[in-house]
């Protein structure tokens, strides 16, 4: 059970975070939640999908397998990818709240929390948080800003998606993937761009998108589908057969 904390560095001054990646650290998830802000990177390695919030909504993922708790860049030598999202990057890290009763502040504030109970987190082992007399240290620091950068992108991506919802660019995706073993597997439960619709958008709308920054995450996100038959090469690399590919409609 997760046992979140805010921190501080009475209670926390010989905590250590673990950095390596590994299945025994939560890495072994099959996709993470992604942000407009790293879509350039992101689409270098993984697809990026849509799946429904629940509120009429969608929500941006990176994806990194077919099944649950599959991971197809994790090996014994850690994450095979030159970037790891940063929904990924920031475990154990939370943002909490806190209310505030001082004068002139506001009633609630953002603060840097934490799961004490996370895998990553070690007494023995892995990046400290704080110096020997308290103050944080760059990797705490680090992590507190990834957060806020995390904070700031959960609204921008909102915006970004209402655009793309606005504009009937979103549509129900299928991947049938067939691997080189002869199976055929489906994925569903996923969005992805429409690719004719975004082509016949017209100037106006481009650039109305463009002035909004978000048109070159819409160009990511399309290309980023590419990755999905390298996902189907990482999966193959498993298996004993002659090679196939995966289809989407």
């Amino acid at each position: 059970m997760p046992d979140i904390v805010l921190v501080n560095n009475v209670e926390h001054q010989d905590l250590r975070i673990i950095t390596d990646r590994s299945a025994r650290y939560g890495d072994a998830v099959m996709q993470a939640q992604t942000f407009p802000f790293e879509f350039r990177n992101v689409q270098a390695f993984y697809p990026i999908l849509f799946q429904q919030d629940g509120q009429g909504g969608y929500i941006p993922v990176a994806l990194f397998g077919f099944q649950h708790g599959e991971n197809l860049f994790l090996s014994d030598e850690g994450w095979q990818a030159g970037y790891v999202p940063a929904m990924v990057r920031r475990e154990p890290f939370l943002i909490g709240f806190q209310d505030s009763k001082e004068p002139g502040r506001p009633a609630r504030t953002r603060v840097l929390s934490l799961d004490v109970e996370h895998p990553r987190v070690s007494r023995e082992r892995g990046e400290p948080l704080f110096q020997p007399l308290g103050g944080r240290t760059p990797f705490l620091e680090e992590a507190a800003d990834l957060l806020e950068t995390i904070y700031l992108g959960l609204e921008h991506s909102r915006t970004f998606v209402r655009a793309l919802v606005e504009h009937d660019l979103i549509e129900a995706v299928t991947l049938e993937i067939v691997l080189r073993d002869g199976s055929r597997n489906q994925l569903i439960g996923y969005h992805c761009l429409t690719e004719e619709r975004v082509q016949a958008l017209s100037g106006a709308t481009l650039g109305e998108l463009n002035a909004e920054g978000y048109l070159m995450p819409l160009f990511m996100a399309l290309a980023s589908m590419a990755n999905v038959q390298r996902l189907v090469d990482l999966k193959n690399q498993t298996l004993n057969a002659e090679p196939a590919g995966a289809l989407a409609h």
